[in-house]
């Protein structure tokens, strides 16, 4: 069923790589023009455990869907600043016309340690990014979908450690569940404007999010240099079905179902990804 967002205009945030630019792609296939926002830079002057997102990689977005002939406008900003996240909403209708999908999905993770041991740094940095950043996404996009009369999707993307908790991720967890608490109540304020709001929540995803030293080390710290491979082992304790982690695309097909019409009257679902994680 190819065109499934023909003529809708898309803003995703974080989509320089991973699953930002996955949903930026698979929505293009379907017709969708795209607004994609990253922040392309370091979070902060702290050295980080995965590699930042750089202006190459959203470059490299950018090509990916201009190759599905589908336009898209892209622009530096940081989800914490919400007058740059406006200024790149607002320039990206202007020059596409409307607006009818937000995917508020960038985010990080950082840390490893217990809640009573967790830097104020981490906190508060996991807090504006993951959760406050996706509130701003959304307040920066809302006007758009309201002008425009015709309803609009919004999917915020949490994760199963939105629905359920994992030790040494406290203040990512914390995050997570309140975007659920976003996500239902944007439901229920958007409704009588014809807005869904949904969420999306993966379990560990093919990403340099998940797939990074820190993140290996985490799941087996009983070996000094652990590979994917004894990851994988542990990580497939995790799930129902015999995987350690699913695809960026597996997420992205959950995200353009919500946004499709195909959902036209799904709205505060939590929607996992999660090859059975929320059964454990």
């Amino acid at each position: 069923m190819a065109g499934r967002l023909e003529g809708k205009v898309a803003f995703i945030t974080g989509a320089a790589r991973g699953q930002g630019r996955s949903h930026a792609v698979r929505l293009a296939q379907e017709g969708a023009d795209i607004i994609a926002v990253d922040i392309c830079g370091p979070i902060s002057d702290e050295p980080a455990v995965i590699a930042a997102s750089t202006p190459e990689d959203l470059a490299e977005t950018v090509k990916l869907v201009e190759d599905l002939d589908r336009r898209i406008v892209a622009i530096q900003a940081d989800v914490r600043d919400f007058d740059a996240l406006k200024a790149a909403v607002d320039s990206g209708v202007e020059q596409l016309g409307k607006l009818d999908i937000i995917v508020a999905n960038a985010g990080i993770g950082n840390g490893g340690a217990t809640l009573d041991k967790t830097s104020e740094r981490d906190w508060q940095e996991m807090i504006d990014i993951n959760l406050s950043g996706v509130w701003k996404s959304v307040k920066a996009g809302v006007p758009h979908l309201i002008s425009g009369g015709n309803g609009g999707s919004i999917i915020l993307t949490s994760s199963v450690g939105g629905l359920k908790a994992y030790p040494n991720t406290g203040h990512y967890i914390a995050a997570k569940h309140g975007v659920v608490g976003l996500m239902r109540s944007f439901a229920v304020e958007l409704g009588e404007h014809s807005i869904r709001v949904n969420s999306v929540h993966p379990t560990n995803v093919n990403t340099p999010m998940f797939m990074n030293e820190g993140t290996m080390k985490l799941f087996r710290p009983d070996l000094e240099n652990p590979g994917p491979e004894d990851m994988e082992l542990v990580a497939k304790f995790m799930h129902v079905l015999p995987i350690g982690w699913v695809e960026p695309e597996d997420i992205s097909n959950a995200v353009l179902f919500l946004a499709s019409d195909e959902a036209r009257f799904v709205t505060g679902v939590t929607l996992s990804v999660d090859a059975g994680s929320c059964l454990k």
